[in-house]
């Protein structure tokens, strides 16, 4: 049920992708944030008895190749072509496109180069559709908290460097992990060049178009205590993507995939089945039935499996809070 891969990317690069669940299940690829791997779904290896989970390594992160020109990393291409070889080698039909923080951005450079037709659906987690100056202008407010801009991550001065990842882990997280969860966080961030860091996250991109162009489902989930990124972040996304709809996790930060796992992973099993319900008979969830009309019960008592505009409400009724929670606090690109 564990299979792991090395597939050759944009350019050459190496891309360790890791693989698990029957392989005839539908797939969800979960991309990882900046400076991160794909150990950071640790928690999602539980709906592999379910889907096909696919864990790649991005491009200068983990176990992947790390080529230190910034041209491997400052643009979109080498990104959505990574994703697309992924896709083509591992022969994924209509797979579910998930990203968490900078792996958004990759769903959007996906969309942006090959379109949704070959996709059951896209999500965002923490994330946006855009980067840098496109950011909403309260992205502009978050900028200054040295924790979550972590300048320090761009620089070859180990000391520097590692305090900086420290303090950047710590900001990813409402709900703090034990150490030793930490530990290896910091441990995997670290296996990332600064060159790679700095290219791939002072991007300057605006996919406001390529996201009204996209016509499957999306999912925007977030963390009602976000330090990463503002909450007009996700609802700039709800705005422009047409058929998407918004999660709240009221107890997690930048992690709800973590901080709030069971949760997350009831909320996107609900979301994969409905990406799927279309799909030919031979691309359904193993052992599950297929009902996409009823609603099931989330393990903390909240009802799922509502449309767009439930959606749009759970995300709306939170944005005071995440406005409370975020207005003291700083930063830029998630």
């Amino acid at each position: 049920m564990r299979r792991s891969h090395l597939i050759t990317g944009h350019g050459g690069v190496e891309l360790r992708v890791h693989d698990l669940g029957q392989e005839a299940a539908p797939a969800v690829i979960l991309v990882h944030g900046w400076s991160q791997c794909h150990l950071s779904f640790e928690r999602q290896a539980a709906l592999a008895g379910q889907f096909r989970l696919i864990l790649p390594d991005l491009r200068g992160h983990g176990q992947s190749d790390k080529p230190l020109e910034p041209a491997c990393y400052d643009s979109s291409g080498p990104w959505a072509e990574d994703i697309q070889t992924i896709i083509q080698t591992l022969d994924l039909k209509s797979p579910l496109l998930v990203g968490w923080s900078m792996g958004g951005w990759v769903v959007m450079d996906y969309l942006e180069h090959f379109g949704d037709a070959a996709l059951a659906g896209v999500g965002l987690i923490g994330s946006s559709i855009t980067t840098g100056r496109h950011l909403p202008p309260s992205a502009a407010q978050v900028r200054n908290d040295p924790s979550a801009k972590a300048a320090g991550m761009y620089s070859d001065d180990l000391v520097e460097n590692l305090a900086a990842v420290h303090a950047f882990v710590d900001v990813c997280f409402y709900q703090k992990p034990e150490a030793e969860v930490m530990a290896k966080a910091v441990g995997y961030n670290m296996l990332v060049p600064p060159v790679a860091r700095a290219a791939s996250r002072l991007r300057q991109e605006d996919r406001r178009a390529v996201a009204e162009a996209t016509t499957k489902p999306c999912w925007v989930a977030w963390g009602v205590h976000e330090r990463l990124a503002p909450s007009d972040m996700g609802e700039q996304a709800l705005a422009h993507i047409p058929n998407s709809q918004g999660q709240l996790y009221q107890n997690s930060g930048h992690s709800p995939f973590w901080e709030e796992s069971e949760a997350f992973n009831a909320d996107l099993t609900a979301f994969a089945t409905r990406c799927f319900a279309g799909l030919p008979a031979d691309i359904l969830p193993v052992g599950k039935p297929h009902e996409m009309g009823h609603n099931r019960d989330r393990p903390d008592g909240r009802r799922i499996g509502h449309g767009y505009a439930k959606g749009v409400q759970d995300f709306s009724v939170g944005r005071s809070h995440l406005s409370t929670a975020m207005q003291h606090n700083q930063d830029g690109d998630p």
